[in-house]
């Protein structure tokens, strides 16, 4: 298996345009089904956030930035009908005195490698993941007057989110959702009701230039998570997360040595 350094470079040298014909050959086009937004049965939904990313929605968030107007669904995102009445996640705990957004409202450690307790979880994970709603969908998709699914958050969704159902084939990048149904050259795409249909060359050259740009980002934040890696022996109850800035407690702030 190559380092983590030399995907990087790989990543760097991807050809925009043969990301693009990969694109196109798989064919795709959102279809609003908000699978992608939303959690399944027990599992919530779970999408890579990275620090930079979740202070740009927190700092949005704060700034009451208004929402979309349900123009969420284009390259990589989709949304659904779905009344969201009951599902919009109550910030008011995590709200600071200034009125400004907590860490805990954009994000939450990512779950996997946490114990489950009487108490919740605990121990120490790597990266962190959007946080999500009481019925476990992203906290940010919500419906429009018409009934159709939209991201709150769309003009400033994580890399992911930009690019899903795709992903590239290198190692040290995410693969979401479950293993790939479909591939070309170096591009993954994985489930989703919306490949297979007609793609524009310029909304796959779009899109093909967002995957790059994710592909180089998710490596860039592999080899920081590395780098800053030191095991951090949590207290019981307590949750450590280790991104590529170093480790941090459940809120976002560092952890103390």
């Amino acid at each position: 298996m190559q380092s983590l350094e030399a995907e990087l470079e790989s990543a760097r040298a991807l050809d925009v345009a043969d990301l693009a014909d990969a694109i196109e050959s798989i064919g795709f086009e959102c279809t609003r089904c908000g699978a992608c937004c939303k959690g399944h049965g027990e599992e919530e939904h779970t999408a890579t956030v990275f620090p930079e990313e979740i202070r740009t929605l927190a700092e949005r968030e704060a700034g009451d930035s208004p929402a979309t107007d349900g123009d969420s669904a284009t390259e990589g995102t989709s949304d659904d009908e779905t009344d969201t009445s009951d599902q919009e996640t109550d910030t008011s705990d995590h709200e600071t005195d200034t009125g400004e957004y907590d860490w805990r409202d954009v994000a939450r450690p990512m779950p996997y490698g946490l114990t489950e307790t009487d108490d919740g979880l605990e121990g120490e994970t790597f990266e962190w993941a959007l946080q999500t709603d009481s019925c476990g969908d992203c906290t940010f998709y919500e419906t429009t007057a018409d009934g159709t699914g939209a991201c709150s958050v769309h003009e400033d969704r994580p890399l992911i989110c930009q690019t899903y159902p795709f992903s590239i084939d290198l190692a040290g990048t995410s693969q979401p959702m479950g293993e790939a149904v479909d591939e070309a050259g170096d591009v993954r795409a994985h489930e989703c009701e919306g490949l297979g249909r007609d793609i524009s060359r310029e909304d796959a050259e779009a899109l093909a230039r967002t995957l790059k740009d994710r592909a180089i980002t998710e490596l860039e934040q592999a080899i920081g998570v590395r780098d800053t890696y030191e095991p951090a022996d949590p207290d019981p109850g307590e949750i450590v997360v280790h991104d590529s800035e170093g480790a941090k407690r459940d809120d976002g702030t560092p952890l103390e040595k």
